[in-house]
């Protein structure tokens, strides 16, 4: 069994991370919800795009080593290691932010998979790690890999054209945000992940 795994928010978590940056900025006052959307929103209502797009890299940049992952992913990850399965990190990423300083999202990321990921789960537990620069790329790599499983948070990534018709595709969705959604099964959080995969290892 081979099962691909987004990255960004799907694995890791920036809610606390976001603004806990953004606050350290004073782009938000610290009573704003500990939400990486309420971060966006509240930049966006004051006109201030540009700016949240600057925070964005320096999250995934130079902090990115002080992100969270999401409850229960890597017990996810060691029990499917375990149960032999084959696991793929395949991720729409950008080398550089569009602005500010140019910090490598990808070696960033890398450095996070590396020292917190594998350190939790064990090197060998994720087979390979790719990083796309397009999400077109993104789906020819998830299909090239034959994934059986796709996890991802965006709806709009697993409507996209081009994945094989044997991959199951699975929505992540913790906050309850694509409740109206019925193409695809939509799973609340790691553990009932974990759930899901208990009945088909």
């Amino acid at each position: 069994m081979r099962i691909g795994l987004d990255f960004d928010n799907t694995i890791v978590t920036y809610d606390s991370l976001f603004h806990k940056v953004a606050t350290e900025q004073g782009l938000v006052p610290a009573s704003l919800p500990v939400s990486k959307l309420a971060v966006r929103d509240y930049l966006r209502e004051a006109g201030q795009d540009a700016v949240f797009t600057e925070l964005q890299g320096d999250v995934y940049g130079a902090r990115m080593g002080e992100a969270e992952a999401f409850a229960g992913v890597f017990d996810f990850i060691r029990q499917a290691s375990v149960r032999g399965a084959e696991l793929l990190i395949i991720s729409h990423k950008t080398r550089y932010p569009f602005k500010g300083p140019q910090h490598d999202l990808h070696a960033a990321a890398t450095g996070w998979i590396d020292g917190t990921l594998r350190a939790a789960t064990g090197k060998d537990a994720v087979q390979a790690v790719y990083f796309e620069p397009t999400k077109e790329a993104k789906i020819a790599r998830i299909a090239d890999c034959g994934c059986d499983y796709f996890i991802d948070d965006l709806p709009e990534i697993l409507r996209m054209p081009g994945f094989p018709p044997q991959t199951v595709l699975l929505l992540f969705d913790p906050e309850g945000n694509h409740a109206a959604t019925s193409e695809f099964t939509r799973l609340s959080g790691w553990p009932g992940i974990r759930a899901f995969f208990e009945e088909r290892w």
